[in-house]
């Protein structure tokens, strides 16, 4: 039996929809094993992020060698790093197990506006993972902060992913989902070469929270599987939008997505 395998490294959400709760289920819907270093545990839920506690570094490096020197990994996501340091510490790793297929989902800001990522981090963040990085996902907001432009327009779009491209990612995707504008939510793929764009119908609702988690994590199994790029991004466009529409309704603010909703509707 050929048994793909995903680390995860990533926050602890208490409320379970996004983080490495999120991640973590998005493997295992995809037939993926999935394994995880905790870099921050918070306090949250659909209402916001009551706490955010970091561990040390040392910690973080541990569980990271304790996979990689025994179990290994097919694919690595990054998620939540919190800090500069936690970001040095987990460039290192990546590079000394040989992790080629690594997709970096930049958290920056919780659904409810609460910041998971310090200033001073963005930097690290472009200087020592992004050049790493086999996929890169920001949303609107993040693509903003990582290449310091204003993205109003498609075109916008394309000329942050070539600026996102030149800081050393393979492939970029920028997603559409904080473009209101249209009935569509576009999301674009980066190459380095062309542009490629996946489309699906905007779903207007609050149950939104751990969409880039589970988006990066859908991408990150796929990548585990052996699929191209191209390939991971339309399974986890089609996974997320399935978790998007089929949405479980719980919680009194933004709400988690269904992780379970695309075996439902491809599979059963």
């Amino acid at each position: 039996m050929n048994v793909y395998k995903a680390l995860t490294i990533a926050g602890s959400d208490s409320g379970g929809g996004a983080g490495i709760q999120a991640d973590l289920k998005t493997f295992q819907e995809l037939q993926v094993f999935g394994m995880s270093a905790i870099t921050a545990v918070t306090a949250q839920n659909t209402l916001g992020v009551q706490g955010v506690y970091p561990l040390p570094v040392e910690a973080i490096e541990k569980q990271i060698e304790s996979v990689g020197t025994d179990l290994g990994a097919d694919a690595v996501k990054t998620g939540m790093l919190f800090s500069a340091d936690i970001i040095q510490a987990v460039a290192n790793k990546v590079k000394q197990f040989g992790w080629s297929r690594l997709v970096v989902d930049p958290v920056m800001i919780a659904k409810g506006g609460a910041p998971l990522l310090q200033e001073e981090a963005v930097q690290a963040l472009k200087t020592y993972l992004l050049p790493l990085a086999m996929v890169v996902t920001p949303n609107i907001p993040e693509a903003e902060v990582l290449t310091g432009m204003t993205i109003h327009t498609l075109n916008d779009r394309r000329e942050a992913a070539k600026r996102l491209h030149d800081l050393g990612v393979q492939y970029v995707v920028i997603k559409g989902g904080h473009d209101d504008d249209g009935e569509e939510a576009v999301d674009l793929l980066y190459d380095g070469d062309e542009f490629s764009y996946f489309t699906s119908k905007r779903i207007e609702t609050k149950h939104t929270h751990g969409t880039g988690c589970t988006f990066a994590a859908a991408v990150t199994a796929e990548l585990a599987k052996g699929r191209t790029v191209k390939e991971a991004v339309e399974t986890a466009k089609a996974f997320i939008q399935a978790a998007i529409e089929e949405e479980l309704g719980i919680g009194h603010g933004h709400g988690p997505t269904n992780h379970w909703a695309y075996r439902r509707k491809f599979f059963e």
